[in-house]
Parts: C-alpha cells; sequence; structure tokens
C-alpha cells in the first residue's frame, strides 16, 4: 500500500507563537489525548520539544496498548516542525505542522503521512477503520489547543 495522507487546517484566534508552542508540547499532548491515556515512557518527558528531540508514547489506539516513538526531524520556530517515526505499529509515519498567521488568526495546517504494514489486510483495514480513526483523533487534539490558545479552558 502506498503512502497516505490526512489533511487538516485548524484557524485558532491567538498568536502564532502561542498556537506553535502548544503543539510540540508534550504535557499539552497528554492533556489533549486523555481518552487514549497517552503517557511518555522514554525521551523527552515534558515541556517543548526542539529539534532533535526524541518522544515515545505509550497509549490505547483501537483496544490495543501501543508504544510510538517519534524524533523532531525539522524545526522552523514558530513556522513550522515535522516528527517521523522510528518506532511503532505504522510502516511509516510523518506529521508535519505548519503555521501561518493570517490577519487576526493563525492558520495550523496538519499533514499526517502514513504507511501501513500487512499488504492488502492492511489496505483493507485502513479504508474501513483506520484513516477513519486518525482524522478524528488529529480533529480532537486540533480542537482541545483551539480551546487552550484561545483561553477557552
Amino acid at each position: 500500500m502506498g503512502l497516505q495522507k490526512i489533511e487538516l487546517i485548524t484557524e485558532i484566534n491567538a498568536p502564532i507563537e502561542r498556537c506553535f508552542d502548544l503543539a510540540r508540547d508534550v504535557d499539552f499532548h497528554k492533556l489533549s489525548t486523555e481518552k487514549t491515556k497517552e503517557i511518555t515512557i522514554a525521551g523527552r518527558m515534558h515541556g517543548l520539544c526542539e529539534l532533535g528531540d526524541t518522544v515515545t508514547w505509550e497509549a490505547n489506539h483501537l483496544r490495543v496498548r501501543q508504544q510510538l516513538s517519534i524524533v523532531i526531524t525539522k524545526f522552523e520556530k514558530p513556522y513550522f516542525f515535522e516528527d517521523k517515526m522510528t518506532k511503532g505499529a505504522f510502516k511509516s509515519m510523518r506529521h508535519e505542522h505548519f503555521f501561518e498567521r493570517i490577519d487576526k488568526i493563525t492558520r495550523m495546517t496538519d499533514y499526517f503521512h502514513y504507511q501501513v504494514p500487512y499488504g492488502i489486510l492492511g489496505s483493507f483495514f485502513d479504508k474501513i477503520i483506520l484513516r477513519k480513526y486518525m482524522t478524528d483523533f488529529l480533529l480532537k487534539r486540533n480542537s482541545k489547543l483551539k480551546s487552550i490558545a484561545e483561553g477557552n479552558l
């Protein structure tokens, strides 16, 4: 199966720096993923991720306790950062986070690129379950980021 992409755009009424920092904050990530009970088990345990930082997450996804390790591979504050999976359930995973200021709004654009393992079975699983699950997961995280950045929580 080829590379898949989920693209999300979130408009936030908050300064670009605040949005950028929340998106790379390990503690915010834990807060925004309460439903999956995400915890850090290695690498940066708290605070803001920087270029070269690694984080290993453990979480419940699709009723399975899983681990995912990432590294921050690109970083241009406050406009862009990228994290890539180094170990986990995907065949590959790369998440690009873009931020731009448009008038008084910060536009946050996510590109979540991934490949599933297991050939045709993985492709089938992606089509019926995984793509929707990952889209919903990212939308919920972005909604929480928007609420906090705008001072609504």
